[in-house]
């Protein structure tokens, strides 16, 4: 399927078009056929990059039960827009009221530029805003859910229990990456650590198992 096919079948809640296709790439990655790297995320996760086209692309997400979701950096908002489908597990995302605020403000916004190499420079800007946690969506296996480009959101695994997600992501111009840091952060560098084949190999085979046999326990080492 090409992006346009699974942001219908998305849009039209047929979860099983995503699962069917998240699957067949995971077997592709898990037999070596393909030649991609997993990468690991600064916010938490490993991340199967699919599918690149243009400003679009497509992702697996695999969250395990040793990955720190929480980082200094976890609320942010993405300079795309976001569409996705839990393959296995259960992942809340809550949305956060901000506001512009300089007489008593909780965080100060950074810019996320991130680089070929796969390091995300964090700088810092004049916006202080007032933070608010708004409500929270959880997602289960064969739900979908959207986030739209500028929404300030943090992801939350109940439980620290495994999980993962189909991605569909369309970059829309003039858009910044965001994050909230701490009102006194200087700016900063965090890395996306690309994994070796083996490790890739083994995150797709555990991921597989998962969509398959939802009670099994995933290796991501």
């Amino acid at each position: 399927m090409d992006y346009p096919a699974l942001e219908r079948a998305a849009r039209q809640g047929v979860a099983a078009e995503s699962m069917r296709y998240a699957a067949s790439e995971l077997e592709e990655i898990a037999a070596g056929r393909r030649a991609l790297r997993a990468v690991r995320h600064p916010l938490g996760f490993v991340c199967l990059p699919v599918l690149r086209d243009g400003p679009r692309g497509v992702c697996v997400h695999v969250f395990g039960p040793a990955d720190p979701v929480l980082t200094d950096h976890q609320v942010h908002s993405h300079s795309w827009e976001l569409t996705s489908t839990v393959l296995y597990g259960r992942l809340g995302n809550r949305r956060m009221g901000v506001r512009e605020e300089t007489e008593r403000p909780t965080h100060r916004v950074f810019e996320v530029h991130s680089e070929p190499s796969g390091v995300d420079e964090l700088r810092p800007t004049e916006r202080l805003v007032r933070c608010r946690p708004g409500t929270e969506q959880t997602s289960s296996q064969g739900q979908t859910y959207r986030l739209p480009a500028g929404e300030f959101h943090t992801t939350v695994v109940p439980e620290g229990r495994p999980a993962a997600t189909l991605v569909l992501g369309r970059t829309l111009p003039g858009r910044a990456d965001l994050s909230l840091g701490p009102l006194q952060a200087r700016g900063h560098r965090m890395v996306r650590a690309l994994c070796d084949p083996h490790q890739t190999v083994r995150i797709a085979r555990a991921a597989l198992r998962r969509i398959h046999e939802p009670d099994s326990t995933p290796l991501l080492d």
